[in-house]
């Protein structure tokens, strides 16, 4: 589908710069949930119809991220797709991680009797040493819209021999990303992705899946028919980190993951970043390689505010978000309210 078609399937009100925070949905996303809310609430059928939902939604995620499905796990958060890997270090294990981090990739390691080393994020790389046992970070930091040294990040870990997590919420939907180059991926799928919360995805690289123990084993991780009793039977690949998933998020991310996979990441990477630099350039600032931008002058979440731009308040800055459904006269918009 062409670019220019098919953001017509997203309908944000003007102003709409937050997908930092959530993404909006497209038109046949919210249309696939229509059905089964009314089959829910009349107790039409059983949840099975449903479920056919996830398997897409993990295939076209998969080929999101130039994966294998069975190397794809279904979460509800990044922070239980993380949380197995950390419980699998042993104690006093060194995880290096940036030291702005958000939570949902930091608190997974230090509610662990580990020891969490947090460096700026320019300094990762160097961080990482024979003592790492592990590096974790964000693809694309949360509060300042930093994308990381990727390329030296993998490379110190490799020839250091470091587990290497990342977390690609703040990425993967408009950042190309390849979870093939990592150990684990983790993704909320909320923000960029543009499904509903209650949707994440993991990557566990099968060279580590038999070093982390699947902590929250359940019946929907099972081999077969694994709804009652023992022996423990869970899937040979990554779905035996799966949790039953909420189907109705599901039901709407197949959809929208199909449909951004039908558009590709290259065009939304370019669209969003050129935005991001033509709100930058307005603002006197140097262009940058992502499609977040903060704002650090004073007032300006309010002047954003009074002037219908919703957008957010991180570390004390503005924090605004471009993405495929933004248009120019919604960046003009909030350089008006700004300049």
């Amino acid at each position: 589908m062409q670019f220019v078609d098919a953001v017509k399937l997203w309908e944000p009100e003007p102003g709409w710069l937050n997908t930092a925070s959530y993404g909006v949905p497209p038109r046949p996303a919210f249309e696939a949930l229509q059905a089964p809310l009314d089959e829910w609430r009349r107790g039409a059928n059983g949840w099975e119809k449903w479920d056919e939902s996830t398997g897409r939604a993990r295939t076209a995620f998969a080929l999101l991220v130039g994966a294998m499905p069975g190397d794809i796990a279904l979460g509800a958060s990044a922070s239980q797709v993380l949380a197995p890997v950390a419980a699998s270090l042993p104690p006093g294990s060194r995880v290096v991680v940036p030291d702005i981090e958000h939570t949902s990739n930091l608190f997974p390691w230090l509610v662990h009797d580990l020891d969490v080393h947090t460096v700026p994020p320019a300094d990762l790389p160097a961080a990482i040493t024979q003592r790492t046992a592990a590096v974790a970070f964000s693809l694309v930091q949360s509060a300042t819209g930093e994308v990381a040294p990727i390329d030296d990040i993998v490379a110190a870990a490799r020839a250091h021999g470091a587990l290497l997590v990342a977390d690609a919420t703040q990425a993967a939907g408009w950042l190309p990303v390849d979870a093939t180059r990592f150990d684990v991926l983790a993704v909320s799928a909320y923000k960029w992705l543009t499904c509903p919360r209650g949707t994440a995805f993991g990557y566990l690289s099968p060279a580590v899946r038999d070093r982390i123990r699947p902590t929250a084993a359940n019946w929907y991780a099972g081999e077969g028919n694994a709804s009652y009793g023992p022996p423990l039977r869970l899937a040979k690949d990554a779905r035996r980190f799966d949790i039953a998933p909420p189907w109705f998020s599901y039901v709407a991310a197949a959809p929208t993951l199909e449909l951004l996979l039908d558009i590709g990441i290259d065009p939304i990477h370019e669209h969003d970043v050129r935005l991001a630099n033509r709100f930058r350039t307005g603002l006197g600032m140097a262009p940058s390689n992502s499609a977040i931008v903060t704002v650090s002058k004073p007032g300006s979440a309010e002047r954003l505010a009074a002037a219908g731009i919703r957008a957010s308040v991180r570390n004390g800055g503005s924090r605004v978000a471009f993405h495929l459904y933004t248009t120019e006269a919604d960046v003009d918009a909030a350089l008006t309210a700004l300049t």
